[in-house]
C-alpha cells in the first residue's frame, strides 16, 4: 500500500508565489548526500536528516541561503515514518533557522511525507526553498557570461541587442529579489 500524505503541503503553490510572480527560482536540497553503499555505516535518523537538509552543504545551487531569507520552503520526507515526526522535526529546524525565514508570510514552511523511500535507502529528505540568495547566482552568471561569451557569440552573428535584453532580464530578477531582501531587513529593524 502506498501512502502519500500531503495534508500540510496543499497547496505547495503558496500565495506568496502568486503575489510575487518574478520570485520563482527555487533552491533544491537533499539528504543524505552520501556515496552509494556508505549509508549502511551511518545512522539515518529523521532529526539528523532534517538538520542536514537545511545545511548549505546539502543545497544543489551555488549560493548560501544563510546570508539571505527564505520566502517559502517545502520539506518532503521519503520512507516509513509518521507525519507527526516529520512536522515536529521541520518545526524544530524552522525555529533553529528562524533568522533565515521571513516572518511576514504565514505558514511558509510546508511538510509532506511519502512512505516510499528512494532506492537503496530507508529514509531520505528533499528540500525546496524560494530563497532570496539566488540573486547571487544571477549576478555571478551575468558577470561570467559577459566575460566569457560576449565576443564569441557576437563574432558568430548574434545581435548585441539580444545580449542586452537578456542581461536586462537578469538584472531585473536581481532587483526584484533585492527589493524583498531590503523590505525584510527594514522589517527586522522596526
Amino acid at each position: 500500500m502506498i501512502v502519500l500524505s500531503f495534508s500540510h503541503l496543499s497547496p505547495l503553490y503558496h500565495p506568496v508565489s502568486a503575489t510575487t510572480p518574478p520570485l520563482h527560482f527555487f533552491t533544491p536540497g537533499s539528504a543524505p548526500l552520501t556515496s552509494h553503499g556508505s549509508h549502511k555505516y551511518q545512522a539515518l535518523t529523521v532529526p539528523k536528516l532534517t538538520q542536514q537538509v537545511f545545511d548549505v552543504k546539502n543545497m544543489m545551487t551555488a549560493c548560501d541561503p544563510s546570508h539571505r531569507h527564505y520566502l517559502i520552503t517545502a520539506v518532503i520526507f521519503h520512507g516509513q515514518m509518521s507525519v507527526k515526526e516529520g512536522d515536529e522535526q521541520t518545526l524544530n529546524a524552522q525555529s533553529k533557522n528562524s533568522s533565515y525565514i521571513v516572518e511576514w508570510i504565514p505558514n511558509n514552511v510546508k511538510t509532506a511525507v511519502c512512505n516510499i523511500p528512494p532506492c537503496g535507502l530507508k529514509i531520505a529528505v528533499t528540500f525546496t526553498g524560494n530563497s532570496m540568495a539566488v540573486q547571487e547566482l544571477f549576478r555571478h552568471i551575468s558577470e561570467q557570461f559577459r566575460a566569457k561569451f560576449w565576443r564569441q557569440y557576437t563574432d558568430e552573428g548574434v545581435d548585441e541587442m539580444e545580449f542586452t535584453e537578456a542581461e536586462s532580464d537578469r538584472n531585473n530578477h536581481v532587483f526584484e529579489y533585492q527589493q524583498y531582501q531590503d523590505a525584510t531587513a527594514e522589517e527586522e529593524e522596526d
